[in-house]
Order: C-alpha cells, then sequence, then structure tokens
C-alpha cells in the first residue's frame, strides 16, 4: 500500500514537472509553473523520505543528516536567489547547474562502492573457485553518471568563473589535442573497468575485496573526467557561453535520469529526461539562432580574447546627439523600437525603460522591444529582465517579427546590446558572426545607441552600425540617461 502511495506521489510529481515546464513558456504563467514544479518536487521528497522501502524492506533512516541537508541548502539558496542580480543571474544559474552535476557524480561514486563492496560471489564448477559478478547493466549506468556528471560539475564551475570575470579566456596550441586524449582516456579506462571488472577482486577468505587497481581505475576515470571538463571550457569564447552553460545543462539533466536508473526512481528519471532534452533542445535552438554549429561553437572561441585582440581599429567617425535631440526624436515619432541589451541589465535599468515606453505611449507613440535570441549572458535574459518590470509579453517581439517591422520604425533605441544589432553579421565574410542572424535595426529611419563608451561589444568586434549616417551615440549608464530622457520629454 506504502509503495502505491509513493508511486501515486511520483506520478503527480512527473505531472507537475511537465506543466510547469510547460508554463514556463510564457512569462504570465512562468512563475506559477514554477511554483508547481517546486510543489510536485516537494512533495516527492517527503514521499521518499518517510515512505521509500529498499529491495530488503529496510527504510531510510538518519533522518538528522538528511533535514540538516535539506535545511541548510535550503536557507542558503533562498539567501542566494534573493540577493543576486539579474546581471548575475547567467552566473548563478551555473553554478546551480554545477551542483547538479556533482551530485550525479557522488551518487555514482556511492553507488559503486556499495556495489563492490559486497559482490555476488559464485563458484566455477566443477573446480570450486570463488568468483565474482558484478552487474554490468548497474555498473555502466554508474560510469556514465560519474562522467557525464563530473565533466558538467567541473565546466560549469569555469563557465561561472568566466562570467563572473574570475577566470579569462585560457587556450594554447595543440589544446584541442589535449582534450580529445583526456576524452579517449576517460572512455578507455572506463570501457576496460566495465569489460574486466569481475577479474579485479581478490578473495580474503570467502569476502572479495576491489583491488587497489580497481580502485585506481574508477577514480582516474574520475579525475580525467573533471579534467576534461576544466579544459573543454576554458578555452571557449565568452560570447558563447549562454551556449554552453545550455549543453551542460542537458549534460547535468543526462547524469540525474542515470541517478533515477540506478535507484529505480521514476520520478528522478522523468526529470531528468525532462531537463536533457529542455537543454540539448535550447542549445540546438541557440546554435540556430547564431548560424553556427555546435562544433564551430565549442571550437571557434568566439568571443575570446583571440576575437578581442583581432578586433578591427575605429571604422570611421561616429556622431553624438543630445538629450533634448533624442527626446524630441522619440516623443514626435509614430513607432518606437527599443532594443535591450546585458548594458541594459547592468545597470538595472529595466524600471526605467518601462517608465520611459509608458510616457511616450502616452503621447501616442507606438512602442514595442526587439528581443535577440542570444541576447545577455543567457537564453531569455531579456524576457526575464523586462518581466520584472513589468513591461507587456505582447510588446516582446522576437527577432523576425522585428526585422520585419523595422523599415517602417521612426527611432530604434538601443540600451547596452552591440553584437546582436552588428551589421557585419550579413556584410563582412572575414567577421567572427559572419552569417549570424541578427537585428536588422539599420533598416529603420533613425538609429540612437546607449553605450558607456565606443569599446567593443562582449564578444570584442567592432561594430560598423555606430558609424552610419542615420546612427547617434548616446553615452551615458543606461538608467540614468533613461531617466534624463524621461525629464526632457515630460518637459516638452
Amino acid at each position: 500500500m506504502e509503495l502505491n502511495i509513493l508511486t501515486f506521489i511520483y506520478l503527480i510529481g512527473a505531472i507537475t514537472f511537465i506543466l510547469g515546464l510547460k508554463m514556463l513558456a510564457h512569462p504570465d504563467r512562468a512563475r506559477k509553473g514554477n511554483l508547481l514544479a517546486a510543489f510536485g518536487m516537494t512533495l516527492a521528497v517527503i514521499g521518499t523520505i518517510f515512505l521509500y522501502k529498499d529491495e530488503h524492506g529496510n527504510r531510510l533512516h538518519n533522518y538528522g543528516w538528511i533535514f540538516g541537508g535539506i535545511v541548510i541548502g535550503g536557507i542558503i539558496g533562498t539567501l542566494a536567489a534573493k540577493k543576486v542580480k539579474m546581471t548575475a543571474m547567467p552566473e548563478m544559474v551555473s553554478m546551480f547547474n554545477g551542483m547538479g552535476g556533482a551530485c550525479a557524480a557522488l551518487i555514482s561514486i556511492v553507488e559503486f562502492n556499495r556495489m563492490t563492496s559486497h559482490p555476488e560471489i559464485t563458484s566455477l564448477p566443477p573446480s570450486g573457485f570463488l568468483s565474482v559478478s558484478v552487474p554490468h547493466g548497474e555498473l555502466l549506468i554508474i560510469l556514465l553518471g560519474l562522467i557525464i556528471g563530473s565533466v558538467s560539475f567541473a565546466g560549469s564551475m569555469i563557465a561561472w568563473g568566466k562570467l563572473d570575470g574570475n577566470i579569462k579566456d585560457f587556450a594554447f596550441k595543440g589544446q584541442h589535442a589535449l582534450n580529445l586524449v583526456f576524452l579517449v582516456g576517460v572512455f578507455a579506462l572506463a570501457v576496460y573497468l566495465f569489460v574486466n571488472v569481475n577479474d579485479l577482486f581478490r578473495f580474503d577468505g570467502i569476502n572479495a575485496v576491489l583491488t587497489g587497481k580497481g580502485h585506481l581505475i574508477f577514480y582516474s576515470v574520475f579525475v580525467l573526467a573533471l579534467l576534461y571538463g576544466v579544459f573543454f571550457v576554458m578555452p571557449i569564447g565568452g560570447a558563447d557561453m549562454p551556449v554552453v552553460i545550455s549543453l551542460l545543462n542537458s549534460f547535468t539533466g543526462v547524469a540525474a535520469a542515470c541517478g533515477g536508473f540506478l535507484y529505480d526512481n521514476k520520478l528522478m528519471l522523468t526529470g531528468g529526461i525532462l531537463v536533457g532534452a529542455a537543454g540539448t533542445l535550447l542549445t540546438i535552438l541557440m546554435c540556430k539562432a547564431m548560424n553556427r554549429s555546435l562544433a564551430n561553437v565549442l571550437i571557434g572561441s568566439f568571443g575570446g580574447t583571440r576575437a578581442a585582440g583581432e578586433a578591427k581599429k575605429q571604422q570611421g567617425t561616429y556622431k553624438e546627439i543630445t538629450l533634448s535631440d533624442a527626446s524630441v526624436l522619440m516623443a514626435y515619432a509614430n513607432r518606437v523600437m527599443i532594443v535591450p541589451g546585458y548594458g541594459l541589465a547592468v545597470a538595472q535599468a529595466q524600471h526605467a525603460c518601462h517608465d520611459l515606453e509608458k510616457l511616450l505611449v502616452e503621447r501616442g507613440v507606438d512602442v514595442k522591444y526587439a528581443i535577440h535570441p542570444v541576447a545577455g549572458r543567457m537564453p531569455g535574459h531579456m524576457n526575464v529582465l523586462l518581466a520584472e518590470a513589468d513591461v507587456s509579453y505582447e510588446k516582446l517581439l522576437e527577432m523576425d517579427q522585428a526585422n520585419e517591422e523595422f523599415p517602417t520604425t521612426d527611432v530604434v533605441l538601443i540600451l547596452g546590446a552591440n553584437d546582436v544589432v552588428n551589421p557585419a553579421a550579413k556584410t563582412d565574410p572575414s567577421s567572427p558572426i559572419y552569417g549570424m542572424p541578427i537585428l536588422e535595426v539599420e533598416l529603420a529611419k533613425n538609429v540612437i545607441v546607449n553605450k558607456r563608451s565606443m569599446k567593443p561589444g562582449y564578444a570584442g568586434i567592432e561594430n560598423s552600425l555606430f558609424f552610419q549616417k542615420k546612427t547617434s551615440m548616446l553615452f551615458g549608464d543606461a538608467k540614468k540617461v533613461l531617466q534624463d530622457l524621461i525629464a526632457e520629454i515630460k518637459s516638452l
């Protein structure tokens, strides 16, 4: 009866995961979807703690450790989530993702030690010699969880450090070859252990003990997987970090699914598959949005130190616009399109941006937002940022929709965006971003670009848009500039 209740709880949890994921597709329902999935997970955790029994009928114990970990982790997670700034959200996502990979790897280590400390012992007739039989299916899942979880953990920690600015891009000649050596080494040792595990035991009386060689091979797989995760992410350019985080997120999901197989836990398996599938699809969509293959992202180092070092020199002269002229241009326009970027997030200017939008709408101006799929430092960064300021979802246009409307737009206001509006993606075959779909803001009648300075964007590439005749630069902190624009428009 208890098993049936637990199975029913897992079914409810799986349904809440699927419904929550579906609700995340729309900002109006995203918060409720998140809470729904969290409710399902909470129900599943409580059910597992109090109703789960192993094959011998034993319940979980050590409740002090279990609830102590839940309380400590819950407090840390709550405080971190409340204090994190929107600009640091990608770093937090990367760190939390890495923790999931670490958990999956630790599960594999614990289960390997459990499995090898009590192996099934058989005798081989007619000699009667003792032999060990390790379940290879279980060992395969343990090794996969160990490798994938370790790569996800190490890679996510490096991605977190690079996004946080504490770790710089690091590449050297032959690094991809070294990565291949690590990868081949990981799988070679894992295959050797999988095939020969029964021969890596010695007998102490009638007890089977895994030899030091067996432990050495297993933990060598662990260490090499960690090293591969580090060197795999280290040379990848900063502008590609959103794709890498999405890919590592899918790794963590697959590793968690391996844990679901090990414990025959249907909910853990379902959750892992959902995360793995969603992360994979998102990675594919982001690569498509940049018109690049995944292999090119992982090898190309776009946005790294090399790209920055090869940035072209200033392509001409630019013109500035005063706050007064910019306010007049927007206040008397028929249609204004706002293009948010990472600079908007850094300045925490989303509320001021929404205030400007409302003021312009009151004056009869049609105001919309153009959102590039990879704007910001993670997928959906700009959508979340604007939703925080209660910007209507209907005003957020995807790239294809926005590009259709730019030719009839009077003014485009670019707030801290750079690479996603760079015409070099269409006109310069030598540019690293050539072929990447962009927001075609240059088709509008007037373009106003708000930046702190003329420094290249996150990808380290000069933007030819800044030197076009219809483009005017409005320098300054985005929040301060928007507040001043609001004051100027009100005074008209």
